[in-house]
């Protein structure tokens, strides 16, 4: 039986790599294999879609820049269809390319070139984020209420008061439970940071904002701060649960 790297004793965590070029899905995939993960590797958006279609795909390391579909467009049919966490990659590290992908709903971005192990140590963060939620490890109920609003922590969805069913990215349902975590509490952006990706993360504030942007106006909160109120000077702070 092996021991996966977040945890389970059950099959290999299961990777893809999608980038078109042949060199750095083969050393990142030799790498990750040689650290305990199954990897799967396409060129393609469409060669992803093949690989996808056999289930049991754990997590995506998707570049930003390919030929054809993008990594952009890419990683929104994952977030609009309910896809695996998404790590993106990409040569660009201007900060709107960051944004627009943590936007877009990535659980993670990085610039190229960058160390291995430091894509190791993302791909084993995001998937103990994602395993801790899916299997309730922290006692918390299955299901948080909130303003008539249903979270389900297993299945990952959210209802809407007149029960229609609101898409989640992964990085906005990691979010929404931060502040349902903490009712009450400001929030310095930092803190949600550390929340979200741990201290060394290299995220920014601009990113948080964006985010709770997006968060915010899935909640129909965009404009009166009713659920997500801006602490000037501080930060963010979900209401009590009333």
């Amino acid at each position: 039986m092996t021991t996966s790297p977040s945890g389970h004793q059950d099959h290999p965590p299961r990777i893809l790599i999608v980038d078109d070029d042949p060199e750095l899905r083969e050393l990142t995939g030799d790498f990750l294999a040689g650290n305990g993960f199954e990897v799967h590797r396409a060129a393609s958006g469409r060669d992803m879609d093949k690989v996808l279609a056999r289930g049991d795909i754990e997590l995506v390391v998707l570049d930003y820049m390919m030929p054809g579909e993008d990594g952009l467009s890419i990683c929104k049919r994952l977030i609009d269809h309910n896809g695996p966490p998404v790590i993106m990659v990409s040569a660009r590290g201007e900060d709107i390319d960051r944004i627009v992908g943590l936007e877009l709903g990535a659980d993670d971005y990085m610039a190229k070139p960058f160390h291995p192990r430091e894509l190791l140590a993302r791909i084993r963060a995001v998937l103990r984020r994602r395993e801790a939620r899916e299997g309730s490890g922290d006692g918390k109920s299955p299901i948080s209420h909130f303003f008539g609003w249903q979270l389900d922590n297993i299945k990952r969805t959210l209802s809407r008061p007149d029960g229609v069913q609101v898409v989640l990215s992964n990085a906005e349902f990691e979010l929404l439970r931060v502040f349902l975590d903490r009712p009450g509490r400001a929030l310095t952006r930092d803190q949600i940071l550390d929340y979200l990706h741990g201290p060394n993360s290299d995220s920014f504030d601009r990113a948080i904002d964006v985010q709770i942007s997006r968060l915010r106006r899935k909640l129909g909160d965009d404009g009166n701060e009713d659920i997500i109120r801006t602490i000037r000077g501080i930060g963010y702070m979900f209401k009590p649960l009333r």
